[in-house]
């Protein structure tokens, strides 16, 4: 019997529609045609991730004109509120401009520190994900949770952005994690998370990681009944730059073996 719903608060109400007008902007330039230049880090940024930021922010600050905001293309505004809203307008930009569609958009509020609720558009996945703190976790209008396997053994394990795990002493750790795995995929950006909260598989493990990326995927994962930490077992903040995501029987037997692999 599917569950219903909770009541939305305003603030879900608004970063859904954010997100939804974001996906229209992303949906429109997803085939080509758009600007593409080189930011200071060596990444790139579009004409769409522009857009999209942009639009949300209108919509947000529009309805929460004292709440401060930390855009990835932007910056931060009212760094003293107690209510911030980080955003990635799209999340996986390289591909994007590859057309590849693992590309996403995020929403998150964090208030007085503390992530509290988050939205995650896959946009070309047709997956729309949110959650609310004490409110559970959502898909598509369906409730999810992640999966009770307790077993490395049974385990699926997904991974992505690993490049400074590899490069020292977390190599070997994620080697015997691999080794001891059901199954390993590097499904990446926002859809390995999508599928942990769903129960479709059961750890994410990330290095070099931004907090916009994973800040609203952390409150998705959270309230599906998971754990989200970084690789050292430190809940998500600002500077969060590892995760290790996984459901709670497993969280801790992997942690036992990353910690202190990254700083």
């Amino acid at each position: 019997m599917k569950s219903a719903e909770p009541g939305r608060s305003k603030e879900l109400t608004v970063a859904l529609e954010a997100a939804k007008a974001a996906a229209d902007i992303s949906r429109r330039y997803f085939k080509g045609n758009f600007t593409v230049t080189t930011k200071a880090d060596r990444t790139p940024v579009t004409q769409a991730d522009v857009e999209c930021e942009h639009e949300i922010r209108r919509i947000i600050l529009g309805a929460f004109p004292e709440h401060g905001f930390f855009g990835e293309e932007t910056g931060r505004t009212r760094h003293q509120a107690s209510c911030q809203w980080l955003v990635d307008p799209i999340d996986g930009t390289k591909g994007f401009v590859r057309q590849y569609p693992f590309f996403s958009t995020q929403i998150c509020l964090m208030k007085d520190r503390e992530l509290v609720l988050g939205v995650s558009s896959g946009t070309m996945f047709d997956e729309l994900a949110w959650a609310e703190k004490g409110h559970g976790a959502w898909l598509n209008g369906s409730r999810i949770h992640v999966s009770d396997i307790d077993d490395p053994r049974r385990a699926a394990v997904s991974t992505g952005n690993i490049k400074s795990l590899a490069a020292g002493a977390g190599w070997e750790a994620l080697r015997s994690i691999i080794a001891s795995a059901d199954r390993t995929r590097g499904y990446g950006d926002f859809y390995h998370y999508h599928l942990l909260a769903s129960g479709k598989i059961e750890a994410v493990i990330e290095s070099d990681v931004n907090i916009l990326d994973i800040a609203a995927l952390a409150v998705i994962v959270t309230e599906a009944g998971g754990v989200f930490t970084d690789l050292n077992g430190a809940p998500p903040g600002l500077q969060t730059r590892s995760v290790l995501a996984s459901n709670p029987e497993l969280h801790a037997v992997y942690l036992e073996t990353l910690r202190g692999c990254v700083d």
